[in-house]
């Protein structure tokens, strides 16, 4: 494989990769919105949105798996198939946790677990941001954005933690609505997860563009 045609193959993979965060981005938001009322349609949209990601993440481990065996990469391309090869799997996570999410919407009445925690919304929409700045933080390679989105996740953390004290609340006062809390309770766990995912795409990104990944040099 000459040089240019893997620019070729580099470039290509680029854009699996954006596609996929695309991807899950979208099922993120939908499995959310079918938590509110008239949305449970799009908890399948969502749900059918992870098989997609699935086999997206088949078709960049195969396209990874040529650029290693058809050419001898350098530090740098070596670490940008390592670095999609990582993200893939954050990114997979991610889209199953959306599922997740969105199967849960389907066993509630529409609008019951937003009523019971109305933070969960804005959780999502920092998750879907953290998701798509990571993946073009990578694209872009920007360091300093990736590290941005880093920072970030405490407010994921601050507001799961405010959910989570939020529901341990009702749950005293109304114990008929265990199962509504503790779907409630999920849900706010998979997001919560969802920044931690991005989170690691972004520490990949780091190693991709300095070798270092957790503040140890890898490559």
């Amino acid at each position: 494989m000459t040089r240019t045609s893997f620019d070729k193959e580099l470039n290509a993979l680029h854009g699996e990769l954006v596609k996929m965060g695309a991807l899950v981005e979208d099922a993120i938001a939908k499995s959310v919105k079918a938590l509110e009322p008239g949305g449970r349609y799009l908890a399948e949209e969502a749900i059918a949105a992870d098989r997609q990601v699935d086999d997206l993440e088949r078709s960049i481990e195969a396209r990874c798996l040529r650029l290693l065996l058809r050419q001898q990469p350098v530090a740098k391309d070596l670490r940008a198939i390592s670095t999609a090869i990582k993200m893939i799997t954050d990114m997979e996570r991610i889209g199953d946790q959306a599922a997740d999410i969105a199967d849960l919407a389907l066993r509630e009445e529409s609008g019951s677990i937003s009523e019971l925690a109305h933070h969960i919304p804005e959780m999502a929409r920092i998750a879907v941001v953290m998701v798509s700045e990571a993946v073009g933080s990578f694209v872009s390679v920007d360091l300093e954005n990736a590290r941005r989105i880093i920072a970030m996740d405490d407010k994921i953390d601050h507001l799961f933690e405010v959910v989570k004290t939020e529901l341990i609340g009702i749950l005293k006062e109304q114990s008929a609505r265990a199962d509504e809390v503790i779907n409630a309770m999920m849900i706010a766990k998979y997001l919560e997860r969802i920044g931690d995912h991005a989170v690691n795409i972004c520490e990949w990104v780091e190693f991709y563009e300095t070798g270092i990944h957790k503040q140890t040099r890898i490559l």
